[in-house]
């Protein structure tokens, strides 16, 4: 809990300091320059509501939800040093700390981070909450590839040229929660993209994650292509178990979205569809009893349609409604929130 108290004080703190500065800079010319300097330094504060309603349809049960409330501070202590920390007081009701670093910038165009961050691997796993085009996360993002760790990354942006920007890092391997244990195998993570112009994006990446005693080797590729209407993606994950000691893993995701702008009320409507699929899933933990992997997500695919009405601009207010379609294997056993059902989700950034 000291963590959650430290982050909370310190946005209070931030917001003391925002209104201090707009005091203190009153309208003399005088301090137009001190004030620019100070600026630089204040820190931002944003914001992610997600609250939505869901209805099951095969079992008739309906619930509310409060999805995300994320506060994250960040900014800029030097010119060429900054840090960022994040909290979600009510991740599916649990308080998460998730992001908690600094990243200093030795020279254009690069920059190294040490904390805790989102892993660089995959396209849709690396979308904040409020980047997500569905009420619910695809399976690559939610159950096949996310992962957020305490660990170092690099990562250079080429601007001219070929676009492209690269990304790697090493990482514990434990999560967040036991950043006191000792390793002698760090997990890493590579991600690349490629640019080739403003509408495209070719993501490569690949990780290697060990949760107990299993090597775990994940591979990715993934291009989407987007302009002021559609936003088109595919996206491959391929997932292997060392030792063989879990079947190897396949999961997909595609979706198109398309918007329609609107001049009352409504900023736009989007219109999306989206297919995705997953084979039998082990998160790498083996059972207690048998110790061999179990299978902790069945194979499934699924239909997603759904409407986006944006009151602002995109991913700022947003009212999303979903229907999601399930397709199981007969031997297959969804989870008790796996099933078909329509999502009403209003989402707010600030």
């Amino acid at each position: 809990m000291s963590r959650i108290t430290t982050t909370v004080a310190l946005l209070l703190m931030a917001t003391a300091a925002c209104g201090q500065a707009k005091e203190d800079a009153g309208d003399g010319k005088q301090l137009d320059k001190q004030t620019m300097e100070l600026k630089d330094y204040l820190p931002e504060i944003h914001g992610t509501i997600r609250g939505k309603y869901e209805f099951q349809t095969e079992t008739n049960e309906s619930r509310f939800e409060v999805r995300n409330a994320r506060f994250s501070v960040s900014g800029n202590v030097h010119p060429i040093v900054a840090y960022k920390a994040e909290i979600d007081l009510s991740d599916e009701g649990s308080i998460k700390m998730l992001d908690a670093y600094a990243r200093v910038f030795p020279v254009k165009d690069l920059n190294f981070t040490i904390g805790q961050m989102r892993v660089p691997f995959t396209i849709d796993a690396h979308r904040s909450p409020h980047q997500q085009y569905f009420a619910n996360r695809s399976f690559i993002a939610k159950q096949v590839g996310n992962v957020r760790d305490v660990g170092f990354t690099g990562c250079y942006t080429q601007k001219e040229g070929l676009p492209f920007v690269l990304e790697g890092g090493l990482f514990n391997g434990s999560g967040l929660t036991n950043q006191k244990e000792w390793h002698k195998t760090l997990n890493y993570s590579i991600k690349a993209q490629l640019l080739p112009n403003k509408n495209w994006n070719l993501t490569l990446s690949t990780q290697m994650i060990k949760p107990e005693h299993t090597r775990i080797n994940m591979y990715d590729a993934g291009i989407y292509y987007q302009n002021n209407r559609f936003h088109i993606e595919a996206e491959y994950l391929y997932k292997m178990y060392g030792h063989e000691a879990f079947k190897d893993v396949h999961a997909v995701n595609s979706f198109v979205n398309y918007d329609l702008p609107l001049k009352k009320v409504f900023n736009k409507i989007s219109f999306l569809a989206r297919y995705d699929m997953m084979t039998d899933h082990s998160n790498g933990l083996a059972d207690s009893e048998t110790g061999v992997l179990k299978i902790n997500d069945y194979a499934r695919h699924r239909v997603t349609g759904g409407i986006t009405l944006s009151l602002s601009k995109a991913f700022i207010a947003d009212l999303r409604l979903n229907f999601e379609k399930y397709f199981y294997q007969k031997s297959g056993v969804p989870k008790e929130s796996e099933r078909d059902k329509i999502v009403i989700e209003f989402m707010t950034r600030f």
